[in-house]
């Protein structure tokens, strides 16, 4: 067991290492992530398991960073564990540098998830947490004897997705899941009794979990919390840390000047402390501050060799496993492949002139037979945005069951989509959840994470327009499809679209965009889904669906594009009849996908999209949606309100998306 002097000596010596990389940065939070430095520090050296030579190893234990902005904390540890050099730090917050200002996500550094907005990454644990509990399931612990590990801090705390997340995993009783809470009772513009007074022992405790009290700059009390909180069977566990925010910050006097608000998000130069005299405190030298003590480095060197140990161990059980279970091995193996599963479409039918909606219930009840390790959420919904076509194929995932594939996430949108990051970043499972369109507003924030991770996680939004109808403007989606479509026109680190996003048209389109979403193992996928039932349209290759769009049906010469995704390709087919009686002549485009239209051949768009030809757009949304493509030549009719109550047929008709409108909007672009 290490002394508590060796342990103090490297945790100091991160400190240290937090200290320089935010002074020669000049950006960045040292207060915090200094304070943390004793809690970091006990759980690399001594707890955290993983294999130092495979850093993939899906067994490994992973810890989710939640306050993001501590970062100088996590690389410090890590390049205490060889994972960074002192070269890596010195280019903290700089370009090209991979020690940017708030982690981002790379395993083989150690770094399991991208943290900032504060609350997500400790969600994301307990979605890993939920995961790993699924895979432990159907391979056993033996093989996946792993323990999902959250650092949070007072903002975190704050954040209301703790709320959520702290019921779930109370509820689902995750004894895998220990999260440390950093209480340093000091935030960025204020100390915290200024914002809250609520007793979070108590408010854990009530959700369920295991909660512990200690000094979390005692190395020895940090130690023994962890042991209880390893051998807890029945309950996640909260360790609240009472730590001392810039612990060891000196000013240029010598004086004390812990616990000071001005030390958490500026370099120590500027928060009225002194570097120099920090360092020396600290036991470093102010001119070399990036070095690891000789302390540290046999602490390091000699978990190293604990780990070693322990991995081949692991590899020796696993081996032993595969051998005794083969069919159970390729299986583990496939699932962390993030390789397409094998799916027998062929087995899938679907019924005409349903909701899309309807149309991709059929398919969760295909992929709840043919794909077993994928998991579908609901926030509360199920029976509405369909999600229970998987449901009704499987059950649900219980505290006493995880052999269920169903997770019942309760009305909490952002906790559901930030639980299935988790699993996503924990890895083995496809993780997929459900609810209103109106409602991705709430999502959002994850949403946009899961683009910035390249996590392939699906989000299934159902009543896509203002046909939920009677509900009226609360619950009607106007702007949202703007919003996200926003998404297709990101790139992500690999220069790809950040996010594929299908509204598909009818209920064969709708079965060509599951398969997309499948197939699509490297960003997250957005299907929109209507509410009402929907006509098929009149087309010979949905497999078109993939090239973002194409030409439904046409007259021979015609003088005028008519292109929509969703339902309103339908009612555009209707207009284009009214059209023809009239003389005129249309092409009918669908659109389920922009962002993959635009990177198609310059010669597919213009074969698709002639420049010579008029073009009208129909969107239930705003008319910026199809702006884009429909140019100044021609013109989009869209909705320039929330909506209203009322049946959708009459919306329909009072809105103009009928087969009437259409005619006369044509006409009119056409001076006919």
């Amino acid at each position: 067991m290490n002394s508590k002097h060796i342990l103090d000596r490297a945790a100091d010596n991160i400190r240290i290492l937090v200290a320089a990389a935010v002074e020669k940065a000049n950006s960045g939070h040292p207060g915090g992530a200094m304070g943390g430095a004793d809690f970091i520090n006990v759980l690399y050296s001594e707890f955290l398991n993983y294999d130092p030579e495979n850093p993939l190893w899906e067994g490994r234990d992973r810890l989710f960073l939640d306050p993001g902005h501590m970062s100088p904390m996590l690389y410090g540890v890590l390049a205490c564990a060889g994972k960074y050099t002192m070269d890596d730090l010195k280019m903290f917050r700089q370009w090209g540098s991979i020690t940017p200002g708030h982690p981002e996500v790379d395993p083989m550094h150690g770094i399991e998830n991208t943290s900032g907005p504060l609350g997500q990454g400790h969600t994301y644990a307990v979605g890993a947490a939920i995961a790993a509990k699924f895979l432990q399931n159907k391979f056993g612990k033996e093989v996946l004897p792993q323990t999902i590990y959250a650092f949070i801090s007072d903002g975190g705390v704050q954040e209301e997705i703790s709320q959520g997340a702290g019921r779930l995993a109370g509820h689902l009783a995750l004894d895998n899941l220990i999260m440390f809470y950093d209480s340093n009772r000091v935030q960025l513009s204020t100390n915290t009794d200024a914002v809250t007074s609520e007793d979070v022992r108590k408010k854990y405790e009530a959700w369920g979990w295991y909660v512990l009290e200690i000094d979390g700059n005692n190395a020895e009390e940090i130690r023994q919390a962890l042991r209880q909180a390893q051998a807890e069977t029945a309950r996640p566990t909260l360790i609240i840390g009472n730590t001392i925010m810039g612990k060891g910050v000196r000013t240029a006097q010598g004086e004390l000047f812990e616990g000071e608000c001005s030390t958490h998000g500026q370099p120590l130069s500027k928060s009225g402390a002194s570097f120099e005299k920090t360092v020396e405190n600290l036991g470093g030298d102010p001119e070399n501050p990036f070095v690891l003590f000789e302390e540290t480095k046999q602490l390091y060197a000699q978990r190293r060799e604990e780990l070693l140990k322990y991995a081949q161990k692991q590899r020796e059980i696993k081996a032993q496993w595969e051998k005794q279970n083969p069919e159970l091995a390729a299986k583990l193996k496939q699932f962390f492949s993030n390789e397409t599963p094998q799916i027998n479409w062929d087995a899938l039918s679907q019924k005409a002139d349903q909701a899309t909606r309807a149309a991709s219930a059929s398919v969760l009840s295909l992929l709840a037979q043919e794909v077993e390790n994928m998991i579908v959420s609901s926030a509360d919904l199920s029976n509405s945005d369909k999600t229970d076509g998987f449901l009704k194929k499987t059950r649900e995932i219980t505290k006493d069951d995880f052999g269920g594939a169903f997770l019942q996430a309760g009305v909490s949108e952002l906790t559901m989509a930030c639980v299935c990051l988790g699993m996503a970043l924990h890895g083995g499972v496809i993780p997929a959840c459900g609810t209103f369109f109106v409602f991705s507003d709430y999502m959002k924030p994850a949403v946009r994470m899961a683009a910035l991770m390249e996590l392939p996680v699906k989000f299934i939004w159902t009543h896509d327009a203002f046909r939920v109808g009677e509900d009226g403007p609360t619950h009607e989606p106007v702007e949202q499809e703007a919003q996200i479509r926003l998404m297709e026109k990101l790139k992500n680190h690999k220069g790809e679209n950040s996010m594929l996003v299908l509204r598909p048209a009818d209920v064969e389109e709708t079965t060509v965009a599951w398969k997309m979403a499948m197939e699509n193992t490297h960003t997250p996928t957005a299907l929109i889904l209507s509410r009402q039932n929907i006509k098929n349209i009149p087309t010979a290759d949905y497999e078109q669906v993939r090239k973002g769009a194409y030409i439904v049906c046409e007259d021979e010469n015609p003088e005028v594009v008519l292109l929509a995704s969703g339902s309103e390709v339908s009612t555009l087919v209707a207009g284009a009849e009214l059209l023809r009686s009239e003389g005129v002549k249309t092409r009918i485009v669908s659109v389920p996908s922009e962002g993959l239209f635009c990177k198609q051949t310059k010669e597919y768009q213009e074969a698709i999209l002639p420049k010579g030809l008029k073009r009208f757009g129909l969107t239930a949304g705003l008319p910026v949606t199809l702006e884009g493509l429909v140019g100044e030549n021609g013109t989009v009719w869209g909705l320039d309100s929330f909506g209203f109550s009322a049946p959708y047929q009459v919306l329909d008709e009072k809105l103009g998306f009928n087969a009437e409108n259409v005619c006369q909007q044509v006409k009119c672009l056409l001076n006919k």
